[in-house]
């Protein structure tokens, strides 16, 4: 493991048309010290191609969802640190320097995020465009670096979840009393499209209800078990 080098991980999924300007936004970072690895959950448009044309490491696996490429990712990083990026959203430059330093004047923390901000893509229905340009706290896989020890600590994603992988992932962090921080600024920007797979219609948002459930019984075998 190289302590200083942040692993960079990006799961796609037919985002090929997002792809390069996501990973540029990676290299376009002020902190040079960054390995960027492209897993492509089963796509079958160009995302290959595009990733291919920059220098990242690429890895391809059958569609299994965002939970298991980042999975993936992780067992291939070489970094002492952890960062995500989905294929259809963009860092701003100044991200990993800024969380960097934070990390190293605060040994404390397990992991720093920032805030978060929307935009629309031009395929983007009205109805979802109605928070376009909004600054929010960004609690997200996005936004967040990490310590590579801390996240082993944690675990892995839950690779059966097709949405809330994170949600699951930071809950399991906070009962582990999982340290962090919030950088006071923009670090990424979600792009709103057609495509988004939290905002599309088919997918059963009620893997929240079951994730915190879960959540809620671990909770409850751990009062028990301390309780005696």
């Amino acid at each position: 493991m190289e302590p200083d080098l942040v692993s960079v991980i990006i799961p796609v999924y037919n985002g090929g048309r997002f792809l390069a300007e996501a990973i540029e936004s990676v290299f376009a970072q002020s902190y040079r010290t960054v390995e960027v690895i492209v897993v492509d959950d089963g796509s079958t448009d160009d995302g290959a191609k595009v990733a291919q044309g920059y220098p990242v490491r690429y890895y391809f696996q059958r569609h299994r969802g965002p939970g298991a490429a980042r999975n993936l990712g992780i067992r291939r990083a070489r970094g002492g640190f952890l960062s995500f990026l989905d294929a259809d959203d963009v860092w701003m430059p100044g991200k990993t320097t800024g969380q960097m330093r934070m990390l190293a004047d605060r040994p404390q923390l397990d992991a720093v995020f920032g805030w978060m901000e929307q935009f629309a893509d031009g395929d983007a229905a009205p109805p979802k465009t109605r928070f376009i340009g909004t600054i929010m706290n960004g609690i997200h896989a996005g936004a967040m670096l990490v310590r590579s020890e801390s996240f082993a600590r944690v675990g892995l994603f839950a690779a059966g979840l097709r949405i809330g992988e994170f949600v699951d992932w930071y809950a399991r962090a906070s009962e582990a009393g999982f340290a962090s921080a919030v950088l006071p600024e923009v670090v990424v920007r979600r792009r709103i499209h057609e495509g988004n797979l939290m905002r599309g219609g088919g997918v059963d948002k009620s893997e929240y209800a079951r994730i915190l459930k879960t959540a809620l019984d671990r909770r409850r075998s751990k009062d028990r078990s301390e309780n005696g």
